[in-house]
């Protein structure tokens, strides 16, 4: 028995005994306010799962465009067509910021989000990743989001199996999580309707997973959402993972309000931000990976969440500019060797992989 936990002591023989939690677990956990006994549940997870492993990759941000034809209240890296601010990198562009940060930082993985931008086609994103792929072959790219998917198959007058084939051909290898948001239409309608509906987001990445493309899953918590709201969010995804297996990590992002429609509800604190990996951890038993985005939540507050189910720091985010626009300090060049120390000192291994968790050789 693990001392003070004794309203949640059935739970802690259920995760002992490898057991899946239920909907109403999941609730007495986001209820109770006993943080360390969380943080050792998770605890338990994580290390049958991975041991005492801590996974980083070396990667670049890549925000091509900030042109966006939707209107989320908690963004504000956004701008309208047409709206002073807005930018669009060239594929000229994006070939030399990556092959920079081949040479510079010798990065293993490009990750690639941006805007609903109704002057890109196919076409753009095709070539932009063909490229990519030119510079080096090896390079593990992941790009664009399910709802930036749903918005290009829609301008394109295709199905998104048809965008998400194109795209695999020309040299796509995985899926960035961004756009699922909170799964729950009430909060939708309100803070992302010009979106992907949560059923078109999950529909999207079955698809992904059904052609070979492996894919990530994100909840934005700490706005207007309920804690029975982001339990659902967690088992929904739960439910697609048992059926296709093709999810390899969940990333939790903390509201960052700064700069946006929404900031004057605030942000969540650090005490929540634990809570929500510990449960996700316990919750989300069919993901290997559980992710902690340091550029959402602090380097200091992400080493603490190594203790709360964490087994990634995700990359070194070269370049980030989405959650940096919304207000976040943290650095925007971490190096590698600074996330390493960063892992050994909170007393775990760094295993350096992309985003397939490969163990990787440093490009050259």
């Amino acid at each position: 028995m693990i001392s003070g936990c004794r309203p949640l002591s059935d739970i802690h023989e259920k995760v002992e005994a490898g057991v899946r939690l239920s909907f109403e677990d999941g609730v007495r956990l986001y209820q109770s306010n006993d943080l360390a006994t969380l943080g050792t549940l998770a605890s338990i997870v994580r290390r049958r799962l991975n041991g005492h492993r801590v996974y980083y990759s070396i990667n670049l941000h890549l925000n091509h465009t900030n042109v966006c034809t939707a209107r989320c209240l908690f963004c504000a890296f956004a701008r309208r067509p047409g709206e002073a601010g807005g930018y669009t990198f060239s594929l000229e562009e994006i070939q030399e910021r990556v092959r920079q940060a081949i040479e510079k930082w010798h990065i293993n993985e490009v990750h690639i989000v941006g805007g609903h931008n109704p002057n890109l086609g196919m076409d753009y994103y095709l070539e932009m990743i063909q490229k990519i792929r030119e510079i080096n072959p090896a390079i593990y790219i992941k790009a664009l989001t399910a709802a930036e998917i749903q918005d290009l198959a829609v301008r394109s007058e295709l199905t998104p199996r048809e965008v998400l084939g194109m795209l695999k051909r020309a040299g796509l290898d995985g899926m960035p999580g961004g756009g699922a948001e909170i799964f729950s239409e009430r909060v939708r309608r309100k803070v992302c309707p010009d979106k992907v509906t949560a059923e078109e987001w999950l529909e999207i990445h079955r698809i992904a997973h059904e052609l070979g493309l492996r894919t990530n899953a994100t909840m934005l918590y700490g706005h207007i959402e309920t804690e029975e709201e982001r339990v659902d969010h967690v088992l929904r995804l739960r439910s697609l993972q048992d059926e296709t297996h093709g999810f390899f990590s969940f990333i939790p992002l903390s509201y960052n309000a700064e700069n946006t429609p929404m900031g004057k509800i605030g942000e969540p604190g650090g005490f929540t931000d634990l809570k929500v990996y510990a449960v996700s951890r316990l919750l989300l038993d069919n993901v290997p990976h559980l992710k902690a985005h340091w550029t959402t939540i602090g380097l200091k507050l992400a080493q603490v969440a190594l203790s709360f189910g964490v087994d990634d720091l995700g990359g070194t985010n070269l370049n980030e500019k989405i959650i940096h626009d919304a207000g976040s300090d943290t650095p925007t060049d971490l190096s590698q060797e600074e996330l390493e120390r960063l892992i050994r000192d909170a007393g775990s291994e760094p295993c350096l992989v992309d985003s397939s968790y490969r163990h990787a050789a440093v490009t050259a």
